[in-house]
């Protein structure tokens, strides 16, 4: 009950939501809007999939006895959301906690504080009891001290891998007064690739890869990052990237045609920066962008880098920015080689005409999320439930209904009768 009624504010308030992420993180009006409709889509969605879990659970039925399995909620929580989707992550990982009867506390990042507080403006509006939703800004310091707490039962967090594997190992560790082992449900980032196979649509590969490397300036766990090319197709695909990459164009993200705004912050700017240098370093060459402004803000060009190595850095760590590494491959087969050749396996993409190739790729492409012929990017809550595998998480799957028995355990009651 409660999150439809936060889903129908939050409805009528959507433009004035999306007006906070453009002016917050720079999102374009189109990338905010999207935010705002999938954090409506999560509260729906979670409320449907929490009231079939609350219904009587199948097991085996064994004569003279009365069996039951209920899942149960698992206590106080701590939920660390990022700041590249500050409303729908942020409300998703929130109310998932929530709606199977966890209190939380809220840490927004610090780059997102102010999207979070108009959150938590409508769950007060919605009248949630006093104490579920624990809103608290802060620095990592105060997420460690929410993390290694002896009464939190649970962490949500969404962010970088390195930050996910300290929440990990600190979870891990028994402190005084605590009873329970700490469960962790963390989706920590991607190095995502696009592989076209030598029969592809160009067009729709070349379009594809340019919206998914370059929408919200690349800075989304599912984002492209690697291009992997066949070799035979590889120019001419080349031309069409660049071709489409020239069009986008950079500016406030006010404006409405505005494709490409600033990165989130000037740490973000200055190691993008030298990730393009590295990538030139290691022999790449740049076929268009590769330059910032920061005169105004931390803009980037949308960079495209050719002739990068398998294993190279730029092809290797995630960079979170509007870069995009382009691969060549002798064949199919070694385009899934170099895509899987990652630690981590969150999203990925193909595109190919032959259906053998496409079957191929679902057996081994080895992601969590894995698109054929479309984009990498654009995951529907409820149609395409979101984590990875690897270094990109613990496998669970937000917008899909297990997600819920991440913050539940289940007890079994058996009467005889």
């Amino acid at each position: 009950e409660y999150l439809f009624k936060i889903a129908d504010i939050m409805r009528s308030r959507k433009h004035e939501l999306s007006a906070w992420m453009v002016f917050e993180v720079a999102k374009t009006w189109a990338e905010a809007d999207g935010d705002t409709a999938e954090a409506i889509d999560f509260l729906e969605f979670y409320g449907r999939e929490m009231l079939r879990w609350a219904e009587k659970q199948p097991i085996t039925k064994v004569e003279g006895e009365d069996n039951r399995l209920e899942y149960i909620p698992l206590g106080v929580g701590a939920v660390i959301p990022p700041w590249n989707f500050p409303l729908a992550i942020m409300a998703g990982m929130t109310m998932a906690a929530v709606v199977t009867g966890n209190t939380v506390v809220l840490k927004p990042s610090s780059d997102s504080p102010t999207i979070a507080a108009k959150f938590i403006e409508i769950v007060e509006e919605a009248v949630l009891p006093a104490g579920v939703i624990n809103f608290l800004t802060g620095s990592a310091k105060t997420g460690e001290a929410m993390v290694t707490h002896p009464k939190t039962r649970f962490i949500s967090f969404t962010g970088s891998k390195g930050v996910g594997l300290h929440i990990n190992e600190e979870a891990a560790k028994a402190r005084d007064g605590q009873i329970w082992i700490k469960r962790v449900v963390a989706e920590m980032g991607g190095k995502d690739a696009i592989v076209v196979a030598d029969d592809a649509d160009l067009d729709a590969a070349a379009s594809g890869a340019v919206a998914a490397a370059f929408g919200f300036q690349g800075q989304k766990c599912s984002a492209c990052s690697r291009l992997i090319v066949d070799e035979k197709v590889h120019d001419e695909l080349m031309e069409r990237v660049v071709a489409i990459t020239e069009t986008l164009k950079i500016g406030m993200p006010t404006e409405s045609d505005t494709n490409v705004a600033a990165v989130i912050n000037k740490r973000s700017f200055d190691t993008t920066i030298d990730y393009i240098q590295k990538g030139i370093e290691e022999g790449g060459s740049v076929l268009t962008g590769g330059g910032g402004d920061e005169s105004k803000g931390f803009y980037i060009q949308p960079t495209v880098i050719a002739n990068v190595e398998p294993g190279a850095t730029i092809e290797q760590e995630e960079i979170f920015a509007p870069v995009l590494a382009v691969i060549k491959a002798r064949d199919f087969d070694h385009a899934l080689e170099i895509a899987n050749d990652t630690e981590f396996g969150l999203t990925g993409a193909v595109y190919s005409t032959n259906q053998g190739n496409l079957e191929k790729a679902r057996r081994e492409f080895h992601v969590g999320n894995l698109y054929l012929n479309r984009k990498c990017t654009g995951a529907l809550v409820g149609a395409h439930p979101f984590g990875g595998f690897n270094m990109s998480g613990t496998d669970s799957k937000a917008g899909g209904r297990e997600y819920l028995l991440q913050f539940m355990q289940g007890k079994m009651v058996s009467q005889k009768v």
